[in-house]
């Protein structure tokens, strides 16, 4: 395996829910500037910055992608993960996910904080009802999140981590 395959990528990611237990999904354009390529839909979050812990990057990325600011101590322990190989083109490598949790009454999203590269791939946004999760027929991520989601949504945090299944 080269240096390159090696290498190691890590993000943080929160999975948002408002009252009216909806889970808020970024629309990810398989390839930018080619809708017809498909897509697909996952969590607001992105990469680790050395230094930084995960939940300070969960933080930091919420308030980019969606314009929330909280504390990272606001997001809680880690409630889920998942991990595998990946070839995104960009990256390759062994990929960990880490998840955070974050209920909110309601949440009006700002998409200014938003880098260059997000604005490519990012094609929308969408507060999608939590039953709706386990019967779409579009693809989402993480794999297991209907299940995850639906239990937030009812007051049942997981006492440690879930391991969700790698998606790619």
């Amino acid at each position: 395996m080269s240096e390159a395959e090696a290498s190691r990528h890590r993000s943080a990611r929160v999975i948002l829910i408002d009252g009216a237990h909806r889970v808020l999904l970024w629309k990810s354009l398989d390839r930018p500037g080619m809708p017809e390529a498909g897509h697909r839909w996952h969590t607001p979050g992105g990469g680790v910055r050395d230094g930084e812990t995960p939940a300070a990057a969960a933080a930091r990325e919420l308030r980019e992608e969606t314009g929330l600011a909280v504390r990272p101590r606001d997001l809680g322990p880690k409630i889920a993960e998942t991990s595998g190989y990946a070839d995104l083109g960009w990256a390759r490598g062994v990929f960990q996910d880490d998840f955070f949790h974050l209920g909110v009454t309601a949440h009006h999203v700002e998409m200014g904080g938003q880098e260059a590269h997000e604005t490519r791939h990012l094609a929308g946004h969408r507060w999608w009802p939590v039953g709706e999760l386990a019967v779409t027929t579009e693809t989402v991520h993480p794999l297991g999140l209907a299940d995850l989601a639906a239990d937030l949504a009812a007051g049942r945090v997981p006492p440690t981590p879930v391991v969700l299944p790698w998606h790619h």
